[in-house]
């Protein structure tokens, strides 16, 4: 395994639908094939001893899909966290939703509370998952509530600074992600923690997510710890 971990591990976990058509199999399980990835990529992450996971899980653009493929999607949701919360609470996971939930059926965030309350105690990995999320509309929120103690007074538009638009995201309480992962041979970010990856280190994976085992997360950090991370200034070379 690496010898340098990163603090936080976003992933965005693409290819469910591909896996599915290239086993001959419906879309829709390829989703369900996909939870168990979640699994082996939380106990990975865990075990490697990475703080905070970020999964992106459902984007704001991901209604556009057909609409039994995001029924799916949301009832695979609730299935995995009544299943698996009992099993996340004895490794210690504490668990987070980030995105805008509003949207959210109402049957899956019953599910999403109970996940949330269940692990709110748990002292060890931190797993967000990005459901309803986008970067943009993240960043829109953060500067709309800044507008707001403007207006009100509170605040002078030339005192905000990037530590305060941070402080306004959904993951104010996280370190910015390290290392930024995807599967399924795409290389875009597609509006994943746009704020907060501008110094993350990308790797890029043609593996379908249903796929990813350990030696591919093994792949990840090891690319990861070769990298020299320097944030602009010089090497030490």
């Amino acid at each position: 395994m690496a010898q340098n971990i990163p603090r936080h591990v976003g992933i965005i976990m693409d290819g469910n639908g591909r896996w599915a058509q290239r086993q001959g199999l419906l879309r829709t399980v390829g989703h369900r094939f996909g939870t168990e990835t979640v699994q082996r990529a939380m106990e990975y992450m865990s075990r490697a001893g990475v703080s905070v996971l970020t999964l992106y899980a459902f984007s704001t653009e991901n209604w556009k899909r057909p609409e039994k493929e995001i029924a799916t999607i949301m009832s695979l949701l609730s299935e995995y966290l009544y299943k698996k919360t009992p099993e996340m609470r004895s490794s210690g996971v504490r668990l987070n939703f980030i995105g805008d939930l509003s949207r959210i059926p109402e049957e899956s965030m019953k599910a999403v509370r109970y996940a949330v309350d269940e692990l709110r105690n748990g002292s060890g990995l931190k797993v967000n998952i990005a459901l309803n999320y986008g970067g943009r509309a993240e960043i829109v929120t953060a500067v709309r509530s800044l507008a707001d103690d403007v207006a009100r007074g509170r605040l002078r538009p030339e005192d905000i600074t990037e530590d305060m638009i941070s402080a306004r995201l959904y993951t104010a309480d996280d370190p910015d992600p390290d290392l930024i992962i995807r599967t399924g041979a795409e290389t875009r970010l597609s509006n994943f923690l746009t704020w907060q990856s501008a110094y993350s280190e990308l790797y890029f994976t043609p593996t379908l997510w249903p796929d990813m085992q350990d030696s591919d997360f093994d792949a990840a950090l090891e690319y990861y710890s070769s990298r020299d991370r320097r944030y602009g200034g010089l090497n030490n070379a």
